[in-house]
């Protein structure tokens, strides 16, 4: 299933469509009829500008004219916006056939447009002519079906790649336990890839195969070992330096992704998460165990209290799926 940012992001992308299709059948129209184009945006802005305080420079030209850009500037994020929030849906599971869903997008565009206008009693739909409604509706139906098309392409298309063997997106459950595994490699290095050594079979896919071969296992469980006595000896590089930081994040990286890659999902995600928990947590484990020295006069009992929150972190995050 697509997530839920990536569907936002295919959202704006067909929202962009569809804004394309609104711009160009309000053209057509003003083409055919010789209608003049709607003064609405720029005066919503202006109102805006007043009741904001904001102050907009030049004389009556220049200032109409960048009313003008700032008014089809609105439109065109509000067109975006639509388009985001519906492609976020989307990703949920909330699909409806083009039937509906295409008008319900129209006109969910069509309240964004308007209603800021009515609010600012710029304009009074309640006093539109058929004409008026028209104008506005048919626009706004163009962009509901362009957009909705444009979805419904691109999430069709990340399904056959499903259907193929593509990597599924990382899903929320994945990245916590990716952030467990980095948060472990954080507090001693070796503590998340062991974890997952210790938990992968000779029948996974990717690393994972690797880590679960006896003698890998047996290496990092001694390496595990002896990072925990080797970790209270005051010659060990100071985790905020380069010496301390750089290879937990790079392991915690690595912890994450052997998992993805071995259930078959993205590991991009899940690698930057890990990477990201084992530097923030090295720091503010090293802060903890300064406290913790200052005031037990020593600092063995916060090292192994983090012998036990790195133990216990590691094993949540190496769980399978």
């Amino acid at each position: 299933m697509t997530t839920v940012t990536r569907g936002f992001l295919r959202g704006v992308a067909a929202g962009a469509a569809g804004t394309t299709a609104l711009n160009a059948t309000a053209h057509a129209d003003m083409a055919v009829r010789a209608r003049p184009s709607s003064r609405v945006p720029d005066a919503v802005m202006s109102e805006l500008a007043d009741r904001t305080g904001t102050a907009v420079p030049g004389d009556d030209r220049e200032r109409g004219d960048r009313l003008e850009a700032a008014g089809a500037l609105g439109g065109t994020l509000a067109g975006l916006a639509v388009g985001g929030l519906a492609g976020a849906l989307r990703a949920t599971g909330v699909r409806l056939p083009t039937v509906l869903g295409g008008p319900l997008l129209g006109a969910a565009a069509m309240v964004a447009a308007d209603l800021p206008a009515a609010g600012l009693a710029v304009t009074d739909p309640r006093h539109w002519t058929p004409a008026d409604w028209a104008s506005d509706a048919i626009p706004h139906l163009a962009y509901g079906m362009t957009a909705h098309a444009t979805l419904a392409a691109t999430f069709r298309a990340d399904e056959q790649d499903r259907r193929l063997g593509a990597p599924r997106p990382a899903r929320r459950p994945s990245l916590l336990r990716a952030a467990a595994l980095g948060a472990a490699t954080g507090c001693r290095s070796t503590a998340g890839l062991t974890a997952v050594a210790l938990r992968s079979r000779r029948t996974d896919p990717g690393p994972a195969r690797l880590l679960a071969r006896p003698g890998v296992r047996t290496l990092h469980t001694l390496m595990a070992a002896g990072e925990l006595g080797a970790d209270k000896h005051p010659s060990v590089p100071a985790r905020d330096s380069a010496q301390g930081m750089v290879p937990r994040v790079l392991l915690g990286a690595a912890a994450a992704g052997t998992p993805a890659r071995r259930d078959r999902a993205e590991y991009g995600p899940p690698a930057l998460t890990a990477a990201a928990a084992a530097a923030g947590t090295a720091l503010a484990a090293t802060r903890l165990r300064a406290a913790a020295a200052r005031r037990c006069g020593s600092d063995l009992p916060g090292a192994l209290a983090e012998d036990a929150l790195a133990a216990l972190l590691a094993w949540l995050g190496a769980r399978r799926r």
